[in-house]
């Protein structure tokens, strides 16, 4: 037995032996071969060996660098691999690995800063309303610009939005229209909208031309196909969906604990077959018709009752017990699953209704993903995962449930809510890519007040800004500059501007005083001012008109601005009591004479009223504190076409700021003690310059308020009852104890 192992194991080795010389052999002969081939070369000058000629000779030579937009058109595409040719072949358009670095030319924004060019509509061609409201929008912002040779960005006036070939709103020969623009340069800095992309069956996300080196603007695209950093994922919205403005959302209180009647509702069509069927026909699965209600009918379309299964019958007679209102504002969480495309209009209703969205649409990238993190207001499922959605939602804890459902309504507010806010975070977010520099970071666009309204030109720094102060463990501003806006010659001593400017330096809190004269008359020479102990700075108008007043004017070197009208009689004890109020609410609007709104029913419009009422929505700026961001927000967020309003009747600059202010915080402004002469102080002027003499006045701040609430789409104005007094204010102990006594003395 061990001699048959033996041999066994010598012939195993002996054909080991034979394999290799034989294959060794083989070898040796063809480097030989190779070899003598060389020599021969060589020796008739066909080629020079070089030192390095024995490291390996690689096939595929490097080429030389070429924007990578046009690597698909290069001949040398014989080389890839076969998987890399079929996801050239599957690419939905040119430029696939375009980026801001190789696909932009930023020197077209360094002259002018970031302006936007809409090209002039070509005759003939039709426009949807949903573009239309697009190109409004645009139009209508601070960044457009009528001239091509300063425009940084440029936007198609043909419509882009619906691509798909089945639909009335395609526009056909797009191709060759957009190629004939003169200003095209192959779609380099161009932005592109587009909401619905390919066709049945498959609706792939061809948008049907060649963009080129254009950014795309889409709803329901693809991590696959989204250029990060380069592209921007908006939402899908309806033909409906408001321009400006927008309806607030739908939660107007916060309940304890955070629970509704339904836990997970969703309410839509069901795709028997094709693309986007498979998710929504395992609904069913979940569905139990109690806290869990899955709603899905397959009547739709012309050929539905051809294609419907055994379960048609019983979901669509389950689909009519059910009213989608009153399900969407009863539900804590909302399922967003794919339809046909990636996204859903489902999502934006979700938003708006303080509904969480849980997303079920793997490979979606999520609209403005680039600055909004959705973890904070969305639960991200997964379709293959679907059994385990409400076991997963089950397991979140209230407090998480109530903070997802809060962010759900400032995110509504901030970005979706209307066509303009879609446009302009769109816009926001290419300006940040091009001056990183100053761009915003994720606190700023995923919390109040948001992108839209904090403007990176001002500042760098968040504690320049009066919304961030807790977020940074910061105090607010200890001082204030006072801001007298004066009107009327001075000629005596004793008139009030004198008076208020010694009561406001008076001030333990003041830092120096700016006098703004905007009056027609040569300014007082320095002695005609009285001696204080703060700096009195006196610097002329701007043009002498009356946004001037709310200009970033370098002087101001505090972050608080106590802003006074010439004719405002104040006391020391009220300026002083009335920034230490401010200090509480440094993001307000906290001062002495209040106004209201409200609607008229008989004439449809909105009216302006300076009657004393249980209630205000404004408190004017001739006798206010607030941060002075608001001057540079006033100056460069607002359109011109309102301030010219203002400059051209001299009035309604004060009702404008606290629409801006309103719009912003979201809160109404603050309304502080005042005594009760104010009124008849302010009324019983009897200068000739002073507008309360005005009888157009009032008829005039009627016919702003309407023209601020169409512009900003909505009233942001908001009704107040709350009034702040000093603590004992007029209670029956000794005037000694109390701090703010001169206040009920005057």
């Amino acid at each position: 037995m061990q001699a048959k192992k033996r041999y066994f194991i010598l012939l195993s080795a002996g054909s080991c032996l034979a394999l290799l010389f034989y294959f060794g052999g083989l070898q040796f002969r063809a480097s030989r071969s190779h070899s003598r081939r060389e020599e021969h070369s060589s020796r008739n000058g066909l080629h020079h060996p070089s030192p390095d000629h024995f490291w390996p000779r690689f096939p595929d030579a490097l080429r030389p660098f070429v924007p990578w937009d046009q690597l698909e058109n290069e001949d040398s595409s014989v080389h890839i691999s076969p998987r890399q040719k079929r996801d050239a072949n599957s690419s939905i358009y040119k430029g696939k690995k375009c980026r801001m670095e190789s696909c932009f030319d930023f020197t077209l924004c360094k002259k002018n800063g970031f302006k936007v060019y809409v090209y002039p509509q070509q005759k003939g061609e039709k426009i949807a309303e949903s573009y239309q409201n697009i190109l409004a929008a645009i139009e209508g912002s601070r960044f457009y610009t009528s001239d091509p040779s300063q425009a940084c960005l440029f936007v198609l006036s043909l419509d882009t939005l619906d691509r798909d070939q089945l639909s009335p709103q395609y526009v056909h020969n797009l191709r060759s229209k957009v190629q004939s623009l003169h200003l095209w340069n192959n779609g380099r800095n161009h932005l592109i909208f587009n909401l619905y992309s390919g066709t049945w069956p498959d609706y792939t996300e061809d948008v049907g031309f060649d963009i080129g080196q254009a950014m795309l603007a889409k709803a329901s695209i693809s991590t696959e196909n989204f250029r990060p950093n380069f592209d921007v994922s908006i939402p899908l919205f309806s033909k409906d969906h408001p321009r400006t403005g927008g309806e607030r959302g739908f939660l107007k209180f916060n309940t304890i604990p955070p629970l509704r009647k339904y836990m997970l509702v969703f309410k839509g069509k069901r795709y028997l077959t094709g693309i986007g069927s498979d998710t929504r026909n395992a609904l069913y699965h979940v569905h139990n018709g109690e806290d869990v209600v899955l709603l899905t009918t397959c009547k739709h379309g012309k050929d539905w009752q051809k294609h419907k299964d055994s379960r048609c019958d019983r979901d669509n007679t389950e689909y009519e017990k059910y009213d989608y209102r009153e399900m969407l504002h009863n539900a804590t969480f909302c399922l967003v699953p794919r339809g046909r495309r990636l996204g859903s209009f489902r999502f934006l209703e979700a938003l708006q209704a303080a509904c969480v969205p849980v997303m079920l649409s793997n490979g979606w990238e999520l609209p403005f993903s680039e600055v909004i993190n959705w973890n904070q207001a969305a639960v991200i499922g997964d379709e293959r995962l679907l059994l385990q959605i409400p076991s997963t939602i089950r397991s979140i804890h209230q407090d998480k449930i109530l903070a997802l459902r809060q962010q759900t309504q400032f995110l509504w507010e901030a970005y979706f809510s209307s066509v303009e806010k879609i446009v302009l975070t769109t816009l926001e977010i290419i300006q940040d890519r091009i001056f990183k520099h100053i761009s915003r970071n994720s606190l700023i666009w995923n919390k109040h007040p948001g992108g839209l309204f904090v403007l990176p030109q001002y500042s760098s720094y968040l504690g320049d800004f009066p919304y961030y102060y807790a977020n940074l463990g910061l105090k607010p501003p200890s001082k204030f500059t006072a801001v007298i806006h004066a009107v009327t010659p001075l000629v005596s001593q004793s008139q009030p501007v004198l008076k208020l400017l010694v009561a406001a330096a008076k001030s333990q809190y003041c830092a120096q005083i700016i006098v703004l004269w905007n009056c027609d008359k040569p300014l007082p020479a320095k002695h005609r001012w009285p001696a204080t102990a703060v700096p009195v700075i006196v610097i002329e108008g701007e043009s002498k008109v009356m946004s001037s007043r709310f200009l970033p004017y370098d002087n101001i070197i505090t972050d608080a601005v106590l802003s006074l009208d010439e004719d405002t009689v104040l006391s020391t004890t009220e300026v002083d009591f009335a920034f230490t109020v401010w200090q509480s609410f440094p993001e307000r609007i906290v001062g002495y004479p209040a106004r209201s709104h409200f609607w008229d029913n008989s004439k449809e419009r909105w009216g302006y009223t300076s009657k004393w009422t249980n209630d205000y929505s404004m408190v004017l700026t001739g006798a206010a504190i607030y941060h002075k961001y608001y001057h540079y927000l006033y100056s460069h967020y607002l359109p011109a076409s309102l301030k010219n309003m203002v400059d051209q009747l001299a009035n309604c600059e004060d009702i404008l700021m606290n629409f801006l202010v309103s719009a912003v915080t979201k809160l109404p402004p603050i309304k502080v003690t005042q005594k009760k002469q104010y009124k008849e102080t302010m009324m019983g002027q009897t200068s000739r310059a002073s507008r309360w003499a005005d009888p157009d006045h009032f008829a005039q701040r009627q016919s702003c308020m309407n023209t601020f609430a169409s512009w900003f789409g909505y009233m942001p104005l908001i009704h107040s009852q709350m009034r702040l007094d000093p603590v004992l204010f007029k209670d029956q102990v000794s005037i000694l104890r109390k701090k703010y006594r001169d206040i009920e003395r005057l």
